[in-house]
């Protein structure tokens, strides 16, 4: 799979830094604890050793994860974003039709969505139902709980 990954700049940098700490704390962290389980003598029932092999593994996993992401990775400059139209990056106000609740949300690449700090995976139905949508548009979108409708009532690229 040779996709780009969309992702903003915020997002590829906390990927890297994930990265710089699994290679450089948790890698040399965890080859000590599985030298020291080894010295506690049989491996076949010494819990220690055990963790530390299934700790490796995941860690392991997670490197070449991220390292498939960052190489993967479109970064996209939301600063230098424009437009009425709704895209990757935009901040967008959205206005429940049913509660008259305002909500803000910023559509961003999927490793860095976090719908409590307003961060809006582009994958999402809401997000997809956003795109290319301008202020005074409207929107419907399937949930869980039902169709919610919204209507856009801020687009800007910060």
């Amino acid at each position: 799979m040779t996709d780009k990954v969309p992702m903003t700049l915020n997002g590829y940098t906390r990927l890297e830094e994930e990265l710089r700490h699994l290679r450089g704390n948790e890698r040399p962290a965890i080859i000590k604890a599985i030298a020291e389980a080894r010295e506690h003598g049989d491996l076949s029932e010494n819990a220690e050793y055990h963790a530390a092999r299934e700790r490796q593994s995941f860690v392991e996993g997670r490197i070449q994860e991220l390292e498939d992401k960052i190489g993967r990775a479109d970064v996209i400059d939301v600063s230098k974003l424009a437009g009425k139209a709704i895209k990757f990056g935009a901040t967008v106000n959205l206005v429940d039709d049913d509660t008259d609740e305002e909500a803000q949300y910023q559509i961003v690449g999927e490793d860095e969505a976090d719908i409590k700090s307003g961060l809006l995976s582009i994958t999402s139905p809401l997000a997809r139902a956003l795109i290319g949508k301008q202020v005074k548009d409207s929107v419907e979108v399937s949930t869980p709980k039902g169709s919610k409708s919204y209507e856009i009532v801020k687009v800007a690229f910060k």
